[in-house]
């Protein structure tokens, strides 16, 4: 089986080239990989055995490559996020939307259809978003280019699964956390800075208020939900080829609660609010979200949100005898 990952470089697409070449296969009754692709401008550390392909994705040839042997599954990861994405429109537009339909296109001219796995994101929800919640009928409304073009591209993989050009399953990423505290291009980049500056004692000014609620799931979940998606029948989704994953729909407070399981009482003190309205509108006003298409698959959150916090920070090699969370 030739695996390839696109974004390998990335926060979760290292994460997931480390899943894979550790396990050696998608799941215990499937075919074991043969080939691992790492697929980026640059990859870093990637395991032993696992080939490395360097190159910008817009380049045909870096697409050529990828396809250059058939591929049986293929995650494509690799996007410019929602602040860069905004900041530099024709960027955004050239990766998200131009070179992800081009590699679709040429992942559809194999003769035997891929399954291929695309990170789309909630990002395709607008603001305002619905107030009782958001399910898998909720009408995606991007109010954000990023948003605009995951749209276009659930749209453009559905169509060609319906071609059965590809075996194609896109699943909305909520807030993953903790990414590295560094300067990038995701506007969202609080809900990570949060857990590293608490669990360090470190003061944090939080752009949103205590109240504001947002949809978080932990690096180490959304790899067991990339692989799992990798899997699944199509008929366990009822016909649907994108659709959101389950989340934990926390508050700031509720989050940090989770946090004071495993550094205590004192680290509610770390944290002071100063709300950036423009931030709030677009991060922290998400309601409950219900999932049934994919929990009905099998898809899976991270349970609560002391047990989020263990994932994201990768405790479960420190003492945490004192929450009880498990990996």
């Amino acid at each position: 089986m030739r695996v390839v990952i696109t974004g390998a470089g990335g926060f979760v697409g290292s994460a997931l080239v480390e899943r894979l070449a550790t396990s050696g296969g998608l799941s215990p009754d499937k075919p074991g990989i043969t080939e691992l692709v790492a697929v980026d401008s640059v990859v870093s550390g990637a395991p032993e055995g696992v080939m490395v392909l360097e190159g910008d994705i817009r380049d045909a040839s870096v697409q050529q490559s990828i396809v250059e042997k058939p591929c049986d599954v293929i995650f494509h990861l690799a996007a410019v996020p929602g602040g860069a994405a905004a900041r530099d429109y024709d960027l955004g537009w050239s990766v998200n939307v131009e070179a992800t339909a081009a590699l679709f296109a040429a992942v559809a001219a194999q003769d035997s259809p891929a399954r291929l796995v695309f990170s789309s994101s909630i990002g395709v929800f607008g603001v305002p978003l619905p107030r009782d919640r958001v399910d898998d009928a909720t009408l995606p409304l991007p109010t954000m280019s990023y948003g605009a073009q995951k749209l276009m591209m659930e749209y453009l993989l559905a169509d060609f699964a319906r071609r059965e050009l590809v075996d194609g399953v896109a699943v909305r990423l909520p807030g993953i956390i903790a990414r590295p505290r560094q300067p990038g291009g995701h506007l969202s980049a609080y809900m990570s800075d949060i857990l590293h500056a608490l669990a360090a004692g470190k003061t944090f000014t939080c752009p949103v208020s205590r109240t504001a609620a947002s949809w978080f799931m932990s690096r180490r979940r959304c790899v067991d939900n990339l692989v799992h998606a990798a899997t699944v029948s199509g008929e366990a989704l009822g016909g649907r080829r994108g659709f959101n994953l389950p989340a934990l729909h926390l508050t700031m407070d509720e989050l940090i609660e989770g946090v004071v399981e495993h550094f205590g009482p004192s680290v509610r003190d770390l944290v002071r609010y100063e709300p950036d309205a423009a931030l709030v509108a677009q991060f922290g006003a998400y309601p409950p979200i219900e999932t049934p298409i994919a929990d009905a698959a099998g898809f899976v959150h991270d349970g609560a949100a002391a047990d989020l916090v263990s994932r994201a920070l990768d405790l479960e090699s420190t003492n945490t005898a004192n929450t009880g969370a498990v990996a």
